[in-house]
């Protein structure tokens, strides 16, 4: 029997797209961040009648701030693509 042979896998990722996915993923996670605490807040608001209208606004900014993140995903996706580069990794949810 022979020897088990080594399946490694390796990625080549060059510095520049190392660079422009980590902006994007930050960028993502911020997006992300700021959703939930629009969302925490027009929460709280609704418990007053007096300021769920403040808290309808932050509802509709969390809501369009939903459709910033797969914004940011094709951006990212274009902006490496561009470099000239294949997709060197399977694609993140980010």
């Amino acid at each position: 029997m022979g020897e088990p042979k080594d399946k490694d896998l390796t990625l080549h990722i060059g510095h520049e797209e190392l660079t422009i996915r980590q902006r994007y993923e930050v960028a993502s996670i911020i997006n992300d961040i700021l959703i939930a605490v629009w969302f925490i807040i027009g929460s709280i608001l609704f418990f007053s009648d007096s300021t769920a209208t403040a808290g309808t606004w932050l509802f509709l900014l969390g809501s369009v701030q939903l459709l910033i993140r797969p914004v940011i995903r094709l951006a990212r996706r274009v902006h490496i693509t561009r470099l000239g580069r294949p997709q060197s990794e399977a694609s993140h949810d980010f």
